[in-house]
């Protein structure tokens, strides 16, 4: 499936949530869609999923808008952070409801799937505790087998053990059929690795839209006497620098086997790191 954002524009009364953003996903990927708090993501992807509407501007999938288009909202599944069921319905209610909307729901990985994360399929969303509820989350999303699946900071309340078996699974259910799959989160470190693209939204714009290997190889941190890198970096591109006791460190764009010729000391950058260096003053 085709994803197309054209200009789009979402205001709350007088704040800009999205600012006339334009990109195009247009094959099955893992996309990751980083920024900060603030910076227009979930908007972005409750307007794709067609829970809201856009101010100006559309998302076209296929052509066509997501919004009351019922075939196309069967396509796309987005797991939030929370508030994602009805709390008075059974988790066994949940994956039956879910069974009915999505085409491609796959009964047994949701029943696999609850049973590896010892989900009781009896008690109500109400009565789970923040991390049952978000392994509930996860499963639907998994078993949904929606060509779009979503996923916006699904794993509150489970701990480490439990997140590395929701990206093994991710990964595995990904690699037998390839889909569409949006992950935002704030936990870049640990998934980052998965990312096949990287978007980065700041301030509502769209700052960074980039193949992940790409990102990686591009940006590294050069190291060296203050007099040393200002030299180097006169005619790079600088993300940001830093300075101490004598030393500077700068992170640019390119140019790290170039550095390393003239003595520099280089490494490369987290895409944790660059997401933050990028979005860390206006106008970055």
């Amino acid at each position: 499936m085709r994803i197309e954002v054209n200009n789009l524009t979402k205001k709350y009364g007088s704040k800009l949530a999205l600012d006339a953003v334009s990109f195009i996903l247009e094959e099955p990927k893992i996309y990751g869609l980083l920024g900060r708090n603030g910076a227009g993501k979930t908007t972005f992807m409750e307007i794709l999923a067609g829970q809201i509407i856009a101010s100006s501007g559309d998302i076209l999938i296929d052509g066509e808008n997501s919004f009351d288009n019922q075939r196309l909202t069967e396509s796309i599944c987005l797991i939030k952070e929370g508030d994602n069921f009805k709390k008075d319905l059974s988790v066994k209610n949940v994956l039956k409801v879910s069974s009915y909307f999505y085409p491609n729901w796959d009964e047994r990985l949701a029943h696999d799937l609850a049973k590896e994360y010892n989900l009781d399929i009896k008690a109500k969303v109400k009565a789970l505790s923040k991390g049952m509820e978000s392994a509930l989350g996860i499963i639907v999303g998994l078993a949904s087998k929606a060509p779009i699946t979503v996923f916006d900071e699904p794993y509150i309340g489970l701990d480490a053990a439990a997140r590395k078996k929701f990206y093994d699974i991710l990964l595995r259910e990904y690699e037998k059929e390839p889909r569409i799959i949006i992950f935002s989160t704030h936990l870049i470190d640990e998934v980052s690795l998965m990312f096949e693209e990287v978007l980065i939204l700041q301030d509502g714009k769209l700052a960074l839209q980039e193949d992940a290997d790409i990102l990686r190889n591009r940006a590294c941190a050069v190291s060296g006497t203050i007099q040393q890198v200002e030299e180097f970096i006169k005619d790079k591109e600088v993300i940001t620098t830093k300075k101490l006791a004598g030393m500077m460190t700068a992170y640019i764009f390119g140019h790290m086997e170039e550095a390393e010729m003239t003595g520099l000391s280089t490494e490369g950058v987290p895409i944790q790191d660059l997401m933050i260096y990028l979005t860390e003053n206006k106008g970055a």
